[in-house]
């Protein structure tokens, strides 16, 4: 059985999508004018489901937001304007917990109801909190102008849910440092630290255990019973579809390993690996079967072998080549130019 056979796609709540209309509207752009733009050579399909918008198109806008805008900074200068208004279940979870430890491990818990690609993490190292924001998108690397608008808009929830008390220390973020951070520190108040591992913002680890005035245990409870149905609602949540996605972004960037796979989704290893056997797959067989798709797809598109080997992973051409075989009986430059005869 193929293990990607019905893989659904990730899908993103259109929260986010609201308030960029609002925040490119502030900034005096026409929002719908940016996004007929930012799609003009495409075909958009419909929304997979209701309410809710394809994960995979998110990067179109914000890989040509600066150009389109004129901004270099734009992603800084959205995440200023926006206010963190609670259009979803998540954010009033947030809002009810009973300290900001809570409130976090709500958001955590139910995360892909916000974004079908967040693994986001909670950490704490002695005296320190880290919370990881890393949002991946096959395909694509680390987006910056997104991420510098959500780590400003996370700091402001944030600072909400505690009453204005939230303050942090040291910000990471993928992406590589800008030409420019007079922005950066202006609105963050610290030069954010860049070409790291994780989008993270690291605070006091004192602070989660903040109470806040706001805390409501019988709407959280109510609140969290909601978020339950609405996330097992999600087809795509599936552990095997998501494991799939994230070996996907992963695969010829950086380890797919069984350990590597686990702590990317928070999880210990033995836990994932219970969890594929339980739907009767693994991960050998999983990463074999994106290869495999992946390497027909590259050499369908005339890429050279070596850059195909590379984009599944393999650091050498031998192996590729035993893969290859293995997958398709025959090698990837005879494999190729089949191909092409079935084209013409």
């Amino acid at each position: 059985m193929n293990p990607l056979a019905g893989a659904a796609p990730l899908t993103h709540s259109a929260t986010l999508r609201r308030l960029l209309y609002e925040a490119l509207a502030e900034l005096g752009h026409d929002p719908a004018a940016i996004y007929r733009r930012t799609n003009q050579h495409r075909r958009l399909v419909p929304p997979p489901s209701e309410g809710r918008l394809s994960h995979d198109e998110a990067p179109l806008f914000w890989l040509a937001a600066d150009a389109l805008t004129g901004d270099a900074d734009i992603g800084l200068h959205l995440g200023e304007m926006m206010k963190p208004r609670l259009l979803d279940v998540v954010g009033y979870l947030l809002l009810a917990s009973r300290d900001l430890e809570q409130a976090l491990r709500s958001f955590l818990q139910f995360q892909h109801i916000l974004a079908g690609g967040f693994v986001a993490q909670l950490r704490v190292e002695g005296e320190r909190a880290c919370l990881v924001l890393d949002l991946n998108y096959r395909g694509f690397g680390p987006l910056r102008q997104q991420m510098e608008c959500l780590a400003l808009l996370f700091i402001k929830l944030l600072r909400l849910v505690t009453d204005d008390e939230f303050r942090f220390d040291a910000l990471d973020f993928r992406h590589a440092r800008p030409k420019r951070v007079t922005e950066h520190r202006r609105l963050f108040g610290l030069l954010p630290s860049f070409a790291r591992e994780h989008d993270a913002l690291w605070f006091p680890a004192a602070l989660l255990k903040r109470p806040s005035r706001n805390a409501n245990p019988a709407l959280h409870r109510l609140l969290w019973q909601h978020a339950e149905v609405e996330l097992a609602a999600l087809v795509e949540n599936d552990l095997l579809n998501r494991l799939s996605y994230l070996i996907g972004v992963r695969l010829g960037r950086a380890d797919c390993s069984l350990q590597a796979c686990a702590a990317e989704l928070g999880m210990p290893a033995a836990a994932l690996q219970r969890g594929l056997a339980a739907q009767g797959s693994h991960l050998r067989q999983l990463r074999e079967a994106i290869q495999q798709a992946r390497a027909h797809a590259l050499l369908q598109d005339g890429q050279a072998i070596r850059e195909v080997a590379r984009a599944c992973g393999f650091a050498e051409l031998s192996p590729f080549y035993r893969a290859f075989r293995r997958w398709y009986g025959i090698a990837p430059d005879a494999y190729r130019a089949k191909l092409l005869r079935e084209e013409g």
